[in-house]
């Protein structure tokens, strides 16, 4: 899989390197401790999946531009102030299998800096000079508060519905992913059904992207992952497994197990209940749903001629089903 991840990024490395000095040249502060931070964030700096999304979506439509790098490193600082937030709102301890920023810095200066990153985004956002870009940016940026809060209320009733869970999904996750095709592509063309094909294609393969995660906290290991497995139970957050297995379940059953996760179930009644979604028939639904969901993000791509980018694009889906991390 990350030779995929590998293959991904050769199709575009000489943008993937311009990406990279003005993320590094609008990230840098004269307060000293902003920057060290930064620095420790950027030294574990992941897949970067959005800013490579953004060029792949800009070179598949056209060529790109100065514009595309700002908008690939503005995208990136997004994804990075919401991950620092998130540490702090979950009380994660590990990122990419790393001391989150929360746990070396604390929560007050791990939610300034996350501050910090999103006021960088907005900034930049200006030098865009494109309404339609500042448009979806702002959409975004709503969507993305909407959708974690969503999770959170949803959390404390214990109940989500799978069309609610994919509209949470959709906002908290797929957003970004989707503004970050759709602005590569407003960045080198002004062909709307190249816009909405790149748009389309990042809400479903980032759609897809959230569920595999949310698998992981069944199936998944933490040396893979970066955090702890089973996070989502722990925290009683209801991923599609979860609800899956509740609507196979009787009323009263239900209720004693919406109990448990009340009451902050404990570690041999997680493993019950990961065992019961595994054997119940859950998580080859929630399989099937991702595929799915990859099948659709294909198809958007089918307006665009065969290309080396457009191969890149289609392997990405590909990684994301076959992922373990």
């Amino acid at each position: 899989m990350k030779k995929i991840l590998r293959e991904l990024s050769a199709a575009v490395q000489p943008d993937i390197e311009k990406f990279h000095l003005m993320y590094r040249d609008s990230l840098n502060s004269e307060v000293r401790l902003i920057n060290t931070v930064i620095n420790f964030i950027s030294r574990r700096k992941g897949k970067q999946v959005r800013p490579i999304l953004t060029l792949l979506a800009a070179n598949i439509c056209g060529t790109p531009t100065e514009l595309t790098y700002r908008a690939a490193a503005l995208v990136e600082m997004l994804h990075v102030a919401t991950l620092i937030h998130d540490d702090v709102v979950d009380d994660a301890d590990l990122r990419r299998g790393w001391p989150s920023v929360k746990r070396i810095w604390k929560n007050k200066l791990a939610i300034l800096v996350g501050d910090y990153l999103f006021s960088k985004a907005l900034s930049n956002m200006i030098h865009l000079r494109d309404f339609d870009a500042l448009e979806l940016l702002s959409t975004t940026a709503e969507r993305l508060s909407q959708g974690e809060i969503l999770q959170i209320e949803k959390a404390m009733k214990s109940n989500m519905s799978e069309e609610v869970y994919y509209r949470m999904v959709a906002d908290k996750t797929a957003s970004l992913i989707s503004a970050a095709c759709e602005l590569g592509a407003i960045t080198t063309t002004t062909d709307p059904e190249r816009r909405t094909a790149m748009r389309i294609y990042g809400e479903k393969v980032g759609i897809a992207f959230q569920i595999k995660d949310d698998l992981f906290d069944i199936i998944g290991n933490a040396a893979g992952l970066g955090k702890p497995t089973g996070f989502d139970l722990k925290k009683n957050m209801l991923t599609l497994p979860l609800i899956h297995y509740f609507e196979s379940l009787d009323e009263s059953e239900r209720v004693r197990l919406r109990r448990k996760l009340n009451n902050h179930a404990k570690r041999g009644d997680k493993a019950y209940l990961s065992k019961a979604i595994r054997e119940s028939g859950s998580l080859d639904y929630t399989q099937e749903v991702i595929r799915r969901f990859s099948d659709e993000a294909r198809e958007a791509l089918h307006i665009f001629p065969d290309s080396p980018v457009k191969t890149a694009l289609e392997a990405f889906i590909d990684f994301n089903l076959q992922r373990d991390f």
